[in-house]
């Protein structure tokens, strides 16, 4: 019916458009306007709506067309829990590591770690934000379970804008290298080969204070 690329280059466009905040949490999806900015046809475009709205970052409105989709403070604190629960059950059930000798294992959390300080010098802000997500997905990784990668990856879509906020909020306020340090922590917590230093260092991680308001942030 229509060539899938054009549903891709949808798809890939517009989920950048969300997840860098040029399209804000409840913000119409006007279809016509979408289709002559991205120079495409009706088909691929409500198919690419469809796929973000699997994904959790479209809503369908009856009646209204489509929206960014919209999450509470609550609903931010449930996925963000939901994240520690995968993230945990991906340690305890992997670590220690046994890998095979000359292999390093934790060569993906660290190519992740090197493109977010690279997108940072750069100042691709987007470019951090998804190296950030693929920095955390590719802890879980390590458990080598499928299904366990398949039930992180909605929740760290929808998660994508607020840890994003919570990174920008901590470079204003702390310095933009105090991001880069906390996931450095992680990686160095992953080399001790120790579960519960591992744990220890992401329940620190602080990956939500800066979406506190400035009262409950002074007192954590």
């Amino acid at each position: 019916m229509f060539a899938p690329s054009l549903v891709e280059v949808a798809t890939r466009r517009l989920r950048d458009e969300i997840l860098s905040g040029q399209l804000q949490p409840g913000e119409r999806l006007i279809e016509e306007s979408i289709r002559q900015r991205f120079a495409i046809s009706r088909a691929p475009l409500r198919e690419a709506l469809r796929l973000l709205a699997q994904q959790g970052l479209v809503e369908h409105l009856p009646r209204r067309g489509a929206r960014v989709a919209t999450w509470s403070e609550i609903d931010i604190t449930q996925l963000f829990e939901v994240r520690a629960v995968l993230e945990r059950h991906a340690v305890v059930s992997t670590f220690p590591l046994t890998p095979a000798p000359g292999v390093d294992a934790l060569i993906e959390v660290r190519r992740h770690l090197q493109r977010m300080r690279d997108a940072d010098a750069a100042g691709d802000q987007l470019g951090k934000d998804d190296a950030h997500r693929d920095f955390h997905a590719a802890i879980v990784a390590l458990a080598g379970n499928r299904q366990l990668d398949l039930a992180l990856e909605p929740i760290l879509l929808k998660l994508q804008r607020p840890m994003a906020i919570n990174l920008r909020r901590e470079a204003h306020l702390v310095g933009p290298e105090e991001g880069l340090r906390r996931h450095e922590a992680i990686l160095a917590a992953l080399e001790t080969n120790d579960a519960a230093v591992i744990l220890r260092a992401l329940t620190d991680h602080g990956g939500q204070r800066f979406l506190a308001p400035p009262a409950e942030r002074a007192g954590r």
